[in-house]
């Protein structure tokens, strides 16, 4: 019989997966368009379930500019390097699934920032963070960097529609320098999530292949109620679960 693994994260949820309600800000940007701060994500996959209202997800890629539609019962995903937006368009709420839970936590998320304000850590730093609370100081807070990365996302969006390409790339290559340094943090985040996930899944296969499924015993079931209500995130006022590996406090998606 081969032994299951110790788990690096009790009990996670299906694929250590991280997970959280949105309501998309209705806040009207530079271009007239309601909806979050533009941002990409360095490592994970993030997927939309809309559970309700309409509205569009915007993204930059190699694809070029894509403009989706959100409405109730679809699903979007982008894969990591993807600059997406999340816009309004009335009573839009979404439900997020994130890869690798724990690493969003971790800081994998990178706002679309001026150049001058990606090239200097403690300037993006001051400019990404938020006051603690839910209240009017924090909400101000927010809209101001969803500005500040709105910015900087309508001249990377120009330059792609136009068919120059270097501008997001070199956007792309900013936001790997700047979170370079939180490689091994991450790697261990990982390896405790989602790699400890799948090896586990990999032991279970072996014990059934000899016939001595004795992690059977252990089985159980688990709830969670949202830790926080109405947190100012990426894209919208965001509900959040204490969740097994999503230790600190994400001002993300």
């Amino acid at each position: 019989m081969v032994s299951e693994p110790e788990p690096g994260l009790p009990h996670p949820l299906p694929g250590a997966i991280g997970l959280s309600h949105l309501s998309a800000y209705d806040w009207e940007a530079a271009d007239g368009v309601c909806g979050g701060s533009p941002h990409l994500h360095l490592v994970c996959t993030e997927a939309y379930v809309v559970t309700a209202g309409r509205g569009a997800v915007q993204t930059l890629s190699p694809d070029g500019y894509r403009d989706i539609p959100l409405r109730a019962g679809s699903i979007a995903w982008f894969t990591p390097g993807t600059v997406h937006r999340m816009v309004q368009g009335g009573d839009l709420r979404v439900t997020v699934l994130m890869e690798n839970s724990g690493l969003p936590e971790a800081g994998d998320a990178v706002f679309t920032f001026p150049p001058e304000v990606l090239a200097d850590p403690g300037r993006y730093a001051d400019a990404a963070a938020l006051p603690p609370g839910t209240g009017p100081e924090t909400e101000a807070a927010a809209r101001r960097r969803r500005d500040l990365a709105v910015e900087g996302y309508l001249g990377l969006r120009e330059a792609l529609v136009a068919g120059d390409g270097g501008p997001y790339r070199e956007f792309q290559r900013a936001a790997a320098r700047l979170v370079r340094d939180k490689v091994p943090t991450w790697r261990a985040v990982w390896r405790a999530g989602a790699l400890a996930t799948a090896e586990r899944t990999g032991a279970r296969l072996d014990a059934l292949a000899d016939g001595e499924p004795a992690y059977l015993d252990e089985a159980s079931a688990h709830e969670a109620a949202p830790a926080r209500l109405g947190g100012f995130g990426m894209c919208g006022r965001r509900n959040e679960y204490d969740l097994p590996g999503t230790t600190a406090p994400y001002q993300g998606r």
